[in-house]
């Protein structure tokens, strides 16, 4: 990407964390990234055209920190380290987690039908990546109770979206991570019997700075 159009999008993403989607104008995008609206113009055509390049930086950002998840070797494992990465993220200093692709289909889904479909097309690729793990789960595992990885996927992403939604309105933003605990239980109870129950240990991933 571009110097300038990567400042934009990384603007964007700044002023939607802190406002909104819909209180975040042009000009600000422009006066946060330090460029003309010559410059925006040039490389988007619209506020909604910088959405979708927002949703997609975003995405792949955070795809980026959920794909350490796949250094374990077991899938049962991939899953907690999930959940552990996840927590760590909940679990940082400051204003509660929040999602750009979340927020933005929460006030824009009804009203942009490009940014709902590029919402959508973010949430798929994280179900797709967590339905993925469930699947080789089942196969390496066979489970206590029979289930379908994306529906199991989607419950997931809900309640991962819905926590980071809901934390915002408490002062203890502990909520996420008994939430995402639950969410382990949960798991772990469609395989139980078949593998040994799995303690949380973050120790091989720290806290990061970032947030997906």
């Amino acid at each position: 990407m571009p110097a300038t159009k990567r400042k934009l999008v990384e603007a964007a993403i700044r002023l939607i964390l802190a406002r909104g989607f819909t209180a975040t104008g042009v000009d600000a995008i422009c006066a946060e990234a330090g460029v003309t609206k010559g410059a925006f113009f040039h490389y988007f055509k619209s506020k909604e055209d910088i959405g979708v390049a927002t949703l997609e930086a975003w995405g792949e950002f955070g795809m980026s920190i959920y794909s350490a998840a796949r250094a374990e070797a077991d899938p049962l494992d991939q899953l907690h380290r999930l959940f552990d990465i996840m927590e760590n993220l909940a679990a940082q200093p400051g204003d509660p987690l929040a999602c750009v692709v979340g927020m933005t289909a929460q006030e824009m889904a009804t009203a942009s039908p490009a940014l709902r479909l590029a919402s959508h097309r973010q949430f798929r690729v994280w179900v797709d990546f967590v339905g993925g793990i469930l699947d080789e789960a089942k196969r390496v595992h066979p489970p206590r109770v029979d289930f379908d990885p994306e529906e199991v996927a989607w419950m997931l992403h809900s309640l991962w979206q819905g926590s980071m939604l809901i934390a915002k309105t408490q002062p203890d933003k502990a909520m996420i991570a008994r939430n995402l605990q639950h969410a382990r239980t949960y798991v772990d109870g469609l395989f139980a019997g078949t593998v040994p129950s799995r303690t949380r240990d973050i120790s091989h991933n720290p806290p990061t700075n970032q947030k997906p």
